[in-house]
């Protein structure tokens, strides 16, 4: 969001006195300091924060969804397992699971049906890797990864 601000005439510390009679001076009027004509006075319509964000529509959002993961497939960027889950969380096995399937570097995402807690604990001593369920996986997970491993049931849920 943004943090841009400027004070304007009720916001600038000046003293309120008013500064030369109404007429009779031949320039234009002025109230007070605070006046955007002077020096140190209030900003005209300045920058105040707000909300950049937009609405985005489901159906364009679930077009952009299939695009990006259209285009992973093209390139051979997506690997389907069996469901796999831990015992324990240990990242060595982990780390295992995601070599054989042959991922060639780059940021991984493992997409799974449901809440995998070992699953999770296990990678998120990774720098390189991502978890996520079916239900939350979003269009900048999927382009920020070089690689996306889906399980069998959570493609069954996509």
């Amino acid at each position: 969001q943004g943090t841009h601000k400027a004070k304007e005439k009720a916001e600038v510390n000046k003293s309120t006195r008013k500064i030369k009679r109404q007429k009779g001076t031949g320039t234009a009027r002025a109230g007070s300091m605070k006046n955007p004509l002077f020096k140190g006075g209030g900003r005209m319509f300045g920058p105040r924060p707000r909300n950049y964000g937009f609405k985005l529509n489901k159906k364009v959002k679930a077009v952009a969804k299939v695009s990006a993961l259209t285009s992973l497939a093209q390139q051979g960027c997506i690997k389907v397992i069996e469901d796999f889950s831990f015992d324990q969380p240990k990242t060595k096995d982990f780390v295992k699971i995601v070599n054989s399937i042959n991922t060639d570097g780059g940021k991984t995402l493992i997409v799974t049906a449901g809440l995998e807690k070992n699953v999770y604990l296990s990678s998120r001593n990774l720098q390189n890797a991502n978890v996520t369920e079916v239900k939350d996986l979003n269009i900048y997970q999927i382009l920020n990864s070089k690689n996306v491993i889906f399980s069998e049931s959570s493609l069954a849920k996509l």
